[in-house]
């Protein structure tokens, strides 16, 4: 009788434990942002760990934290906060009223422009700057928008059409 070879169980590759994301939404009563948090999520960097604040607030409150913060007296659409402490990625504002323009501007839903609004954001608490490095803020979300099912994220509207990045 010939032994037989035993072989080794086959077993699922072990996953690396890696911390998640973590995104809270608070709207004002009255609005909704359905999904937002879970596509967030679905399309963030694998490298966005941690947990994220997402507020939507008045124009008043926006051109408030944009004048203490940034020193600009205006409401601007998306302001990012970084946190100080470890795990914690930060706080994006959206302004609501801002939000609400420039949807209907774009020919979307709010929904649409809070998913566009809040990649910004979290992509700033994440260190890009687009106003500094050189297209590849826009670059990621591009790519990331895409692959949510959106078209045209933030700096892209924002850009001139004769823009042509290196």
């Amino acid at each position: 009788m010939t032994p037989t070879r035993r072989r080794a169980p086959k077993t699922k590759p072990r996953k690396k434990l890696r911390r998640s994301l973590t995104v809270e939404v608070v709207v004002p009563a009255g609005v909704r942002a359905p999904g937002l948090a879970q596509w967030l999520k679905s399309v963030a960097p694998g490298r966005a760990r941690g947990s994220l604040s997402i507020a939507v607030v008045t124009d008043a409150r926006v051109r408030d934290l944009n004048r203490r913060y940034r020193n600009k007296n205006a409401a601007t659409d998306v302001l990012s906060f970084p946190a100080e402490e470890p795990g914690e990625l930060g706080d994006v504002v959206i302004a609501l009223g801002v939000a609400r323009r420039q949807a209907a501007g774009e020919g979307h839903s709010l929904t649409t422009e809070f998913r566009v609004l809040a990649l910004h954001g979290l992509l700033h608490l994440l260190g890009y700057d687009h106003e500094r490095d050189d297209g590849q803020m826009r670059r990621l979300e591009q790519r990331l928008l895409r692959a949510g099912g959106l078209r045209v994220g933030l700096i892209e509207r924002e850009t001139p059409r004769s823009y042509s990045p290196r």
